[in-house]
């Protein structure tokens, strides 16, 4: 409970920052968009925060979202199948992945870095072979629900509508059930959950499916948005955003802890980090360090409240080793990071 309200208080700060920074008049097209972008990306942090939480990792969830948004316009466009059914084709070719990947990972007993990593590559090259590595056109057979999705419910975007949705069926799913615990208990000690007589691979399984699932989901709601999909690019690294956004919530890489809140307050700090950057007057180029030093610096936290770390202990044993020279040191880059802070935003003009 303490991690989950340190990220929360951490988003309503980055919040703050935003409004602060972006005129007022504009602030009811910056709400929509960012709830555009919350709702995408929000499908596969929850994906890759349920298979996490188990202790697994899955670094295909790019290649998977490619291939089965590759899927979704070859039956639509070449197999000539309504849009409703070629969707839930698709559904099925992004859960039969996971199930490909979780019985390899269960049964095989392959490391599951290994399985996905090699994933990556054959789901990516599947795509490009189902398509003839040629982008389809799709803006005619899906532009009314384009129109739809990219609209709004009460002022709130549709994609976001669908993740609170998704985000519903999942924390019933994961905090109200018995399979949901199964899967927070396999993840903080798989041997005990074994011996008590749970079919642990059945779980572990049940985990890839899930993750794979909602990566099919998020595949056919980029195609509705973008009208397009481009083989080779659709979906690259999304599978290292999607993780992100599952740690910056609390879910523990050792597995065993997170819960789906945490999952949709990652998602917003991975949507909101971007944009202050921007607004901080730092180039577009450093997008990505932004977003993997504050992914490095919650791996680090998350290590050290594991062993009963506290900002006590910090400032306690900075005193203890360096003394003053310590605080001050630490002091002069808080003041060099507001005096740049200042500069960027004319303060001193």
């Amino acid at each position: 409970m303490k991690k989950l309200l340190g990220i929360f208080l951490f988003l309503v700060l980055l919040y703050g920052l935003m409004l602060f920074k972006t005129d007022p008049e504009r602030w009811a097209s910056n709400h929509f968009n960012l709830g555009q972008r919350i709702g995408l990306s929000g499908i596969l942090c929850l994906g890759a925060g349920v298979l996490i939480i188990t202790g697994g990792v899955d670094l295909s969830i790019g290649s998977v979202v490619g291939l089965c948004a590759c899927v979704f316009c070859v039956l639509v466009l070449d197999a000539k199948l309504p849009v409703p059914v070629a969707a839930l084709l698709t559904l099925v070719v992004g859960a039969a992945v996971g199930l490909i990947n979780g019985l390899i990972v269960t049964y095989l007993r392959v490391q599951a870095f290994v399985v996905t990593l090699c994933g990556l590559f054959i789901y990516r090259g599947a795509a490009r072979w189902v398509t003839r590595d040629q982008t389809p056109p799709m803006r005619a057979s899906i532009v009314d629900l384009h129109e739809f999705f990219t609209g709004d419910l009460l002022g709130v975007s549709i994609y976001l509508w669908v993740l609170l949705g998704l985000f519903a069926v999942t924390t019933v799913f994961l905090h109200l059930t018995v399979y949901g615990r199964y899967f927070l208990a396999i993840g903080s000690n798989e041997r005990a959950v074994r011996y008590s007589g749970i079919h642990v691979d059945l779980y572990k399984i049940m985990a890839y499916v899930l993750c794979s699932t909602f990566a099919a989901i998020y595949a056919l709601m980029h195609v509705v948005h973008e009208l397009s999909v481009r083989p080779s690019e659709t979906g690259n690294l999304l599978e290292l955003y999607a993780i992100a956004g599952a740690v910056l919530g609390g879910c523990s890489l050792r597995g065993g802890e997170g819960t789906t809140v945490g999952m949709l307050i990652g998602t917003a700090i991975l949507v909101l980090l971007p944009n202050l950057t921007n607004m901080w007057g730092i180039r577009s180029e450093l997008d990505f360090t932004v977003v993997g030093g504050a992914l490095l610096a919650c791996a680090v936290l998350d290590e050290q409240l594991r062993r009963g770390f506290s900002w006590r202990d910090f400032f306690v044993g900075l005193w203890r080793r360096f003394g003053w020279r310590g605080v001050l040191a630490v002091a002069l880059v808080v003041a060099l990071a507001v005096f740049r802070y200042g500069q960027v935003q004319g303060w001193f003009d």
